[in-house]
């Protein structure tokens, strides 16, 4: 049986939208499960579409259903009892709407969803691809749905579709004067006065910036068309966002409008259970008073409106500045240091002029290196102060042309405001129409608030993670700081990756605020004042990095860098790659908040890894291994400049300048990767391995090797053995298995790896090839033998020698000796002889031996046998005490 139903509270492009439907699918039945509105109702009666194949839900067996069609509408909670429906066995689900995306959206088999006024739109615009005919009657009906939904084709969600579905209905012979004599809303008196109470039970309360209007009402029966009266009252006072909560009986009717992109109204109705659209929603609630509506209500727009946007929102602080009597060529130095364009002029702690990097390489070109920046910086300019509306500063940068706009309050400079700062701002805010007091807004033109992850940090980190986030940012605040997640840790989280590596930037001082967040917590702090960073280590172990906001400037490549303190903004761009670029607001006005100056979210989703800048690997080489370190862990692929621009850092043969510590930190990172085989062939491809030894150049030979050791290593892990290996130091023998021994245990010295690692080098150049030789070379090799030559030596040596051995029998070996040989104990001791009546000596390790041997052949298996064989083998001498 194939069932159409909509969302509770059908209206007229619900009703048209079923009509539809059902000439799509001619066999099935529709079902309205809930109420209708009471225009929706009278028609319905009055109608001759009554004799469409209507059914009650009570009269559906639901076990019959084999296919589901939901139109207007893809929320389970709404659809009444077909929401027992979703995701059955045998069930098939078909979905037309036209409503926003939700993240409790509906998945259909089938799914039809496009961004029109109705969704009369879109099976209008089906029927007449598919050339089904439409009569006028029908015709009348579905114009109605289409009218009622666009305001008759005039609120902003109307789209060229809906002109031409209404143009398509006309022609099959729509009759207009009927669509308007219903759509015709006079009031009755019931309603005049419900509209009286409204407007006389009205309150503004103003959240984060923007005024809300509430308006409350009680009747004790129900009176029809709420939503057409709180479309008048709106319209009457000039309110932007309306809410009008009406006790009905023993139901609250709720009815919500907004005007302002700064509140969604469907995403307030939805915490009630109702719907619709940013401009237009409503939800019907039971077992609450208007009271606790209305306080729930501004509890939920506290959490979701998005604040007015201001300089505050976008300036960049602390700001980069020079003196007026600076000279041009400092100025100029300035600006290549700080990777920036153009730069307030300062002088005696005030802004007097803006200086570009135009002007001031044009200024170096003509010889006037010496002249001071304030002979030629530009006076003429405009400030702005926090609160200034993001629309003044269009005005300024886009319409007057002024490439930067210092924030000021006073005579102090706050931050600045660059031309790209505000592009990157407006494009976060893209599709955003500004529309006039009489219209609604549409979802498409709805300023869309910042990707928020608060959700996510609720819901993947530990409880006490997500408070400790909380705190942090609120701390930050009381010391009149910024404080923000950074970096792998956000990454991770918007890829649902676990990662508790937390890392915190602070715009201001952040090993002071690491000290009172410490006192504040309980934590012990250590702090590094070169760098402005510090460690908290809290009572349970857990560890959280802090860093002041600074900017890195390296003074040749590949050394380290010098560090300034700086901005949020300017400490991302010192990020390696993009997708490492996100930060999260932790203070309390926006926690939770996405902040994405470059673009990681579209590269997370598209899967690439892109440096910021061309000289990224030139600054710091390091970067090309975390680039093929992260192409491999995450899934992605280096963007086609990015692989250009480490081929080009291969070609200077850059990496043979890196501290050799520092390029041993990268490398055991790839060898504790889940498959660092592949990033290791990935290294070669580019030719990279020379650039840790001239002998390293990773050929087919070595990269088999590799493989092999990664096989044992796997085989190995499924013994199950409590036993703990450092599996990639078996790889890192394995990649120093080409070089000579006297080589290999230099490099493994110069690149300061561990003294057991360096020892571990040294047995397999010294020794390895002497234990293969000995085991291979005797004609039966007896599991003592076995026993004796393996287990003077570390786990990861043996496992190497294992990958490396070429012939099976070494394998065969050495996998009989940790299935069955490591672990074998003998029951007797030294003591036990010595009761025996046994003299201590060198005949001790003779018995020892032979007892071992018999152990591990399996002859001997307690100790009562063990001591029966040494009494037989080996009696006491004469004169002992068991004499």
């Amino acid at each position: 049986m194939d069932v159409i139903t909509t969302h509770l509270n059908a209206d007229f492009d619900t009703i048209a939208s079923m009509l539809g439907a059902c000439k799509l699918y001619p066999e099935a039945i529709c079902v309205l499960p809930g109420s209708q509105e009471e225009s929706v109702k009278g028609f319905l009666v009055q109608s001759a579409f009554y004799n469409l194949p209507m059914r009650k839900p009570r009269e559906i067996d639901l076990d019959k259903v084999t296919r589901l069609i939901l139109v207007d509408i893809r929320t389970r909670a709404r659809i009444g009892i077909f929401g027992e429906l979703i995701g059955r066995p045998g069930v098939l689900v078909h979905v037309y709407d036209h409503h926003p995306d939700e993240d409790a959206d509906v998945k259909g088999d089938l799914e039809v969803l496009r961004r029109v006024g109705s969704t009369t739109t879109i099976i209008v615009r089906i029927l007449q691809e598919r050339g089904i005919p439409i009569t006028p009657d029908e015709a009348t009906v579905m114009m109605l749905g289409i009218y009622e939904d666009t305001g008759s084709l005039g609120f902003p969600s109307t789209t060229v579709d809906d002109y031409l579905a209404a143009a398509h209905l006309l022609s099959c012979g729509a009759k207009l004067t009927q669509v308007s004599d219903i759509l015709a809303k006079d009031l009755t008196s019931g309603q005049i006065s419900l509209l009286y109470d409204l407007l006389q039970g009205t309150r503004a309360y103003k959240i984060r910036g923007v005024e809300v209007v509430i308006a409350e009402a009680r009747r004790e029966k129900y009176v029809r068309d709420l939503a057409h009266l709180v479309h008048k009252l709106r319209d009457m006072e000039g309110v932007s966002i309306l809410f009008a909560i009406c006790q009905m009986g023993d139901r609250v009717v709720l009815v919500g409008r907004s005007r302002k992109p700064e509140v969604d109204a469907a995403a307030v109705m939805r915490e009630f259970g109702g719907g619709g659209h940013a401009y237009a929603a409503s939800a019907t609630v039971k077992d609450m008073t208007t009271f606790q509506v209305r306080e729930r209500i501004l509890r939920v727009l506290e959490e979701k409106v998005i604040p007015r946007r201001t300089a505050a929102d976008v300036m960049a602080s602390p700001a980069r500045t020079v003196n007026a009597g600076d000279t041009i060529l400092e100025v100029h130095h300035a600006l290549t240091r700080s990777n920036i364009n153009t730069v307030p002029v300062m002088r005696s702690g005030k802004v007097v002029g803006i200086l570009t990097r135009q002007v001031v390489e044009k200024a170096v070109y003509h010889g006037l290196g010496e002249e001071r920046a304030g002979e030629y910086m530009n006076a003429d300019y405009e400030t702005a102060t926090p609160e200034t509306g993001i629309e003044r500063i269009e005005e300024i940068i886009i319409g007057k042309n002024q490439r930067l706009v210092p924030v000021v309050r006073g005579e102090e400079l706050l931050g600045v405001i660059t031309r790209t700062g505000l592009l990157l701002f407006l494009y976060d805010m893209r599709g955003v129409e500004r529309p006039d007091a009489v219209e609604d807004v549409d979802t498409e033109g709805a300023m869309a608030p910042r990707k928020n992850v608060g959700y996510l940090m609720r819901d993947r980190l530990p409880q006490r993670v997500s408070s400790l986030l909380r705190a942090a940012g609120e701390c930050a605040e009381r010391q009149g700081m910024k404080a923000y997640a950074v970096g792998g840790f956000v990454r991770d989280l918007v890829m649902r990756v676990d990662n508790l590596d937390v890392d915190i930037v602070v715009e201001g001082d952040g090993i002071r605020f690491a000290e009172t967040f410490a006192e504040e917590q309980g934590a012990r702090v250590r702090p590094h004042h070169k760098f402005g960073t510090a460690v908290l280590v809290f009572r349970d172990g857990f560890k959280i990095d802090v860093a002041t906001a600074r900017v890195e400037y390296y003074l040749k490549p590949a050394a380290l860098p010098t560090v300034e303190y700086s901005s949020l903004k300017q400490d991302m761009y010192r990020r390696d790659f993009v997708i490492n670029t996100l930060a999260v607001r932790l203070s309390p006005e926006g926690f939770g908040e996405v902040i994405d100056f470059f673009g990681a979210q579209r590269d997370i989703k598209e899967k690439v890894i892109r440096v910021l800048h061309s000289l990224s690997f030139v600054e710091d080489p390091t970067r090309i291994l975390r680039a093929m370190r992260f192409e491999r862990r995450f899934g992605f692929t280096v963007g086609r400049h990015t692989l250009n621009l480490i081929r080009n850092a291969v070609r200077l043969d850059l990496l043979t300048r890196i501290p050799k510590p520092r390029l041993c930190s990268e490398l055991e990172l790839i060898l504790k990767e889940k498959d660092p085989v592949w990033i290791i062939r990935r290294l070669s491809e580019l030719g990279l391995g020379t650039s840790i030894h001239p002998a390293l150049v990773l050929d087919p030979p070595h990269m088999a090797l590799l493989g092999e050791v990664h096989e044992v290593l796997a085989w190995f892990s499924l013994l199950f053995l409590e036993e703990k290996v450092e599996k990639w130091a078996v790889l890192f023998l394995a990649l120093l298995d080409p070089l000579p021994a006297d080589d290999a245990k230099k490099l493994a010295k110069d690149l300061g790896v561990r003294s057991r690692v360096r020892e571990w080098v040294r047995v397999c150049k010294d020794e390895g090839e002497s234990v293969i030789l000995r085991l291979v070379s005797t004609p039966s090799v007896s599991r003592k033998m076995i026993h004796d030559v393996l287990s003077p030596l570390p786990t990861e040596v043996i496992l190497y020698l294992m990958a490396r051995a070429k012939h099976p029998d070494i394998k065969r070996y050495i996998s009989l000796y940790y299935t069955q040989l490591k672990n074998v104990r003998l029951h007797l001791n030294g003591q036990d002889l010595l009761d025996l009546g046994y003299s201590p000596g060198p005949r001790f390790k003779e018995i020892f031996d032979h007892l071992l041997e018999r152990r591990l052949s399996g002859e001997l298996r307690s100790k009562k046998e063990e001591i029966a064989f040494l009494l037989s083998s080996f009696p006491p001498a004469p004169g002992s005490v068991l004499e």
